[in-house]
């Protein structure tokens, strides 16, 4: 099959989203992409010591499937802030950032420590907010919760 035909039409993204119930606005996507960031970077806790780690650094454990898998949901939160038309200087930040954390990931079990201070994860979020913030202020958060700026 040429490349050219193994692309996907944006009309054919679309029909598949409308069968999965998912919302492709701004506020939807922000509130997908806090939830990976979470289970990726924070979602355990370290009894003792209380700082917080997420499936990144747990699948770090195992040699380089482990990295790979979480360089793949990292690569998810890039996939959807390509599809909030973010721009590829962007883009690029957010992938060396996956990569980076890729690498250090790659030294078996010492590779999980870097992952302690370097969050790739978090980083390209506070990238996306950033975006969002100045290109969709609407979807606000305050207090947990999607606002509507206008009702404020």
């Amino acid at each position: 099959m040429a490349l050219h035909q193994a692309r996907v039409s944006r009309a054919r993204l679309d029909r598949m989203a409308d069968r999965l119930n998912i919302g492709r606005d701004p506020a939807s996507v922000r509130q997908r992409i806090e939830a990976m960031e979470h289970l990726l970077e924070r979602a355990f806790t370290i009894p003792g010591i209380r700082r917080k780690i997420g499936l990144d650094v747990v699948l770090d454990i195992i040699p380089v499937v482990g990295g790979t898998a979480a360089a793949a949901m990292g690569g998810w939160l890039i996939w959807e802030a390509r599809n909030l038309g973010m721009s590829r200087w962007h883009l690029v930040r957010m992938a060396g950032n996956v990569a980076l954390d890729w690498l250090l990931g790659l030294i078996p079990f010492i590779g999980a420590i870097p992952d302690f201070f370097f969050r790739s994860n978090s980083r390209n979020l506070r990238i996306v907010k950033r975006w969002l913030d100045r290109h969709h202020p609407e979807t606000g958060v305050i207090e947990g919760r999607v606002t509507d700026r206008r009702e404020l």
